[in-house]
C-alpha cells in the first residue's frame, strides 16, 4: 500500500510539471516595446566613424521615418539583407541608421566597405547594452519606427525582398 502512495505521489508531480511546461510552450514571451520615445532621453550612444556620442532621441526627426537596423560584419544574415536594406537606403522621408552589434571597427568597416554603406549614420554597440535597451534579442534585427517614435514594425531575423516591400507601403 505504502509503495503505491509512493508511486501516485510521483506520477503526480510529474502530471503537475509536465503541464507546466506544455502550458509554457503556448505562451507569448516576445517583448516587442510599442513605444521608445521614454527610453531615449538619457541613452547616448557613440558615432562609429567619429566616435562622437549622440544622445538617440537627437537621430529622430519629425518628417521622417527611421529604419534601426541592428547588424554585425561577422553575421551571415546580415550579409544576406544587406541588399534590402541598400534598397531602402533611396526612399525619401526614411533615414537608415545601423547599429553595429558586439563588432570590431575594422571587421565592420571591411563590410561596409565590400558591400556599400546604406545608412545615413552608424552607431556602435560594443558590448551588445544598447540592443537589449532597445529591445532586441540578437542580429539581424530592424524596427520601423515613426516620426512620433512609434515602432510601428519590428523585424527579427534579415528582411527580404516582402518585408522590404512592407516597409514601402507602411511610409506612403
Amino acid at each position: 500500500m505504502k509503495i503505491k502512495l509512493q508511486f501516485i505521489f510521483v506520477f503526480l508531480i510529474i502530471i503537475f510539471v509536465l503541464s507546466i511546461f506544455f502550458k509554457s510552450l503556448f505562451e507569448n514571451k516576445n517583448y516587442i516595446p510599442e513605444k521608445i520615445i521614454n527610453k531615449l532621453d538619457n541613452q547616448s550612444i557613440t558615432e562609429f566613424y567619429s566616435s562622437k556620442n549622440y544622445k538617440l532621441k537627437d537621430l529622430f526627426s519629425p518628417e521622417e521615418y527611421i529604419i534601426l537596423n541592428i547588424w554585425a560584419s561577422w553575421c551571415v544574415p546580415c550579409r544576406q539583407e544587406h541588399l534590402h536594406i541598400t534598397n531602402l537606403s533611396v526612399v525619401d522621408n526614411l533615414k537608415v541608421v545601423g547599429l553595429n552589434y558586439k563588432d570590431k571597427k575594422n571587421n565592420a568597416g571591411k563590410f561596409l566597405s565590400d558591400l556599400g554603406n546604406p545608412y545615413d549614420i552608424i552607431l556602435i554597440d560594443k558590448n551588445g547594452t544598447e540592443s537589449i535597451f532597445l529591445g532586441a534579442y540578437g542580429v539581424p534585427e530592424t524596427f520601423l519606427i515613426d516620426s512620433e517614435l512609434n515602432i510601428l514594425k519590428k523585424y527579427i531575423g534579415p528582411i527580404n525582398l516582402e518585408d522590404e516591400l512592407e516597409i514601402k507601403k507602411l511610409i506612403k
